[in-house]
């Protein structure tokens, strides 16, 4: 069998070591409950996700990406072999999805297989791992009962209980995503009414996270400056929260990295966001700037990704990477489940 290939040298200077137990394996016991690494200019300050309600000011708009997860994990096995095949649905409609095949090899389009009596049938052969699927059956209803959640490979563990509720945010709405928007798993409820209290007004969009975010960035990603196509929408009710925010001098305040997408994309020539629904391939990295937001809280990303790069766009490479070491060094934890950073 070929080695894997290389990652591409142009993601060097993304790199830093990750010790695997810097990477959150867990949830904070409170969802408010996590460490957070606040950057003003050169400065760092070291704090609680629970103080956000004190950093932020009256009249500053926090956006959030309020799509759902989807119990996307299903285990199902292949007829008349009866070999177990894991199957990551990143796209449902109706009977039909596309779906991540482990393993694929040996499979082929018209290939049946069977999960808790639902039965699938490829229509397509497996491309990079990938299959084209229709269900004799409600597909999504099947997810919602016999689905696991989908946790992040690098977690290397089973979902459990607690995880239905905790990789989920308090606030989705939008059942489609194959990976929860990680930063809105920190806003508790009770610290949203405290943010409303102290007048940090609230708006949602949608995107669907899709398989993009379980694979690395290649060199062709790279070189043609778009990542993998993610659907979105911003309906007017968050457009007109944004421009009423910039109105009365408040800051948007996006609540992720995909969150940024959305409203880049959404961002008309004049600087006003738009309502929106489309799909969008959005690559932001250095020199890339937006200003279709004031600030962002996000979590610690893996080396060598896209995520790592749009952070960056808010205070370089440079100041981002220190950032991270100071992480490191102080005990933060990383990645979907691990502590977050404010950047204003």
């Amino acid at each position: 069998m070929a080695p894997p290939p290389l990652p591409p040298p142009e993601l060097d200077p993304w790199d830093f070591h990750l010790p695997d137990e810097a990477i959150a394996d867990h949830p904070p016991a409170d969802r408010d409950g996590g460490r957070l690494m606040h950057l003003v200019g050169p400065a760092t300050h070291h704090r609680q996700v629970r103080d956000l309600s004190e950093l932020l000011r009256p009249g500053d708009l926090l956006v959030a990406n309020d799509s759902a997860v989807r119990r996307a994990r299903l285990v199902a096995r292949r007829r008349p072999t009866g070999g177990q095949v894991e199957l990551l649905f990143v796209g449902v409609d109706g009977p039909r999805g596309r779906a991540l095949l482990r393993p694929s090899r040996r499979l082929s389009a018209g290939s049946v297989l069977e999960a808790q009596g639902l039965r699938l049938r490829l229509e397509t052969d497996p491309q990079d791992g990938q299959a084209d699927i229709v269900a004799d059956g409600d597909l999504d209803l099947h997810l919602a009962q016999h689905g696991e959640v989908p946790l992040p490979p690098y977690l290397a563990r089973k979902a459990t209980h607690a995880d239905a509720e905790r990789y989920q945010t308090t606030y989705a709405r939008v059942l489609g995503s194959a990976a929860a928007p990680t930063a809105g798993l920190h806003l508790s409820m009770p610290l949203r009414a405290r943010l409303a209290d102290r007048g940090v007004a609230f708006a949602t969009v949608t995107l669907h996270v899709g398989l993009g975010t379980f694979k690395p960035l290649t060199a062709e990603a790279l070189a043609e400056g778009a990542l993998h196509p993610e659907r979105f929408t911003v309906l007017p009710e968050a457009a007109a929260a944004c421009s009423e925010a910039r109105s009365r001098g408040g800051r948007i305040v996006a609540v992720g990295t995909t969150t940024v997408r959305a409203l880049h994309t959404a961002q008309g020539p004049d600087g006003r966001i738009r309502a929106m629904d489309g799909t969008t391939r959005l690559f932001l990295r250095p020199p890339d700037r937006t200003s279709a937001v004031d600030g962002l809280l996000t979590n610690f990303h893996l080396p060598r990704s896209s995520l790592l790069m749009l952070v960056s766009t808010f205070v370089g490479r440079e100041r981002l990477l220190s950032a991270y070491r100071e992480a490191l060094a102080t005990g933060y934890r990383f990645a979907s489940y691990g502590d977050a950073m404010l950047i204003l």
